[in-house]
């Protein structure tokens, strides 16, 4: 039983200059290293310009929200121990945690390509996911895949 019954605290982070969006703001903070925002600012808004010109789209915070949308897992596995036996049990995400995941997965795909900017990985990242491919994406798949794998565990969950 967990000592601790609260929920964590939460902050509210500000949403950002350019499209008034909080989660290009996460995205952002999530890009930043070593504390410098301009310079994530400047990565994650070029690459959302330069794949809104290739896709041929007029709005950039529409490529974001719909590859952001393909990335959103619904479904996940949590190990819990039953008798001895540690089984992987499907849950379904809820609020917080989609978005985590779907930044975690986004960043860290763009940031496994090799040989250029982080501005382009960004860019192709972008394009990947708005077109339902990409390694974010597959990412969401493998994990949609292992829970439904584990839908014989289902009823292990807590109530």
């Amino acid at each position: 039983m967990p000592r601790k019954v609260t929920k964590s605290l939460v902050r509210p982070i500000p949403a950002d200059r350019i499209y008034n969006s909080v989660m290009v703001q996460r995205l952002i903070n999530r890009v930043m290293l070593n504390g410098k925002k301009q310079l994530a600012e400047r990565l994650v808004y070029g690459g959302m310009q330069k794949a809104a010109e290739q896709l041929k789209v007029d709005n950039p915070l529409d490529v974001f929200d719909q590859a952001m949308k393909n990335i959103r897992p619904v479904m996940e596995t949590r190990s819990r121990r039953v008798g001895g036996a540690n089984y992987q049990i499907p849950f379904e995400v809820k609020g917080q945690r989609q978005n985590h995941l779907t930044m975690m997965w986004f960043v860290a795909a763009a940031r496994s390509r090799k040989g250029m900017s982080m501005e382009d990985r960004i860019k192709l990242e972008l394009i990947d996911a708005y077109n339902n491919t990409g390694t974010a994406v597959k990412k969401r798949e493998d994990t949609h895949k292992m829970a439904e794998a584990n839908r014989a565990f289902a009823h292990f969950a807590r109530s």
